[in-house]
This record gives structure tokens, C-alpha cells and sequence, in this order.
């Protein structure tokens, strides 16, 4: 039995693309046009979320009247701040510059906070998160 589901991905694949161990959406206006979807980055932010199992991005609406939009996922990347980077440059994050949200946990990897180093801890206590990105290098 044929079911037109089975192959309702194949319209998408094309935005996708797999490299050092992660699927990301390399064109996400291509992605964000293909669904009907009018894409401003500044209507939208970057959900992180991160297990011992999956690391996992997603391109969430600020009004929430949009569907979230899948953008990352790994089973193989760690949580560790030096593997933050690769999912960022994958999405070309730098051109989107969206917000980002996620547990704090992920948050403080990408900020180069866990396992004691603090670094950058002075600028996101003092309210400076952007000179905290920017430390990112993206």
C-alpha cells in the first residue's frame, strides 16, 4: 500500500544536509519558503536543547502562532563548549543573528560557563549577553 506520507519529506530533504555527525537546515529561507512561511529573523529565535542522547535546534516563532521548525539534531555531538560552534556555523547562525533560548545548562556551555570555567561570567552577570556572544566568535 502507497501512502503520499511516506514521501511528503522529499520536498525538504533538499535544505538539509549531513556533516560532521549533524543534520542542519543549510538554507532556512529556502526551508521558511517552501512551507509558506514569511521568515524575518527578528520574529524568530533559536531553541537549543541538549541530552546525553541528542543535541537538537529548532527555529521557534516569537508569537508562537507559527509551528516550530526543526533546523538541527545530532546523536553524536557532546555537550561540551568546543562542539557548540558546529551546530551554529552549520545553520550559518551569524547571518540570522536570532535570539537563543534553552536550558540554562546549554546556555552555559555556549557561554564557555560549565565545568568552572568563567570567563565570561563578569558580562552576562553585568547584563552584557551580546559582548558574550560576540566572545563566541560566530
Amino acid at each position: 500500500m502507497n501512502s503520499v506520507y511516506r514521501k511528503r519529506h522529499e520536498d525538504l530533504v533538499k535544505f538539509f544536509k549531513m556533516e560532521r555527525d549533524l543534520v542542519a537546515c543549510t538554507d532556512i529561507d529556502g526551508l521558511m519558503q517552501t512551507l509558506n512561511i514569511n521568515h524575518n529573523p527578528v520574529d524568530w529565535r533559536l531553541f537549543i536543547d541538549s541530552s546525553k542522547l541528542s543535541f537538537k535546534t529548532l527555529s521557534l516563532h516569537n508569537g508562537n502562532t507559527r509551528p516550530s521548525i526543526p533546523v538541527g539534531h545530532s546523536v553524536h555531538i557532546k555537550e561540551q563548549y568546543e562542539n557548540m560552534k558546529i551546530p551554529m556555523e552549520a545553520i550559518n547562525y551569524n547571518k540570522f543573528k536570532w535570539q537563543i533560548c534553552g536550558h540554562l545548562k546549554v546556555l552555559t556551555l555556549l557561554l564557555g560557563l560549565e565545568q568552572g570555567f568563567t570567563k565570561y561570567f563578569d558580562k552576562l552577570h553585568q547584563g552584557d549577553e551580546k559582548a558574550a556572544w560576540d566572545s563566541l566568535n560566530l
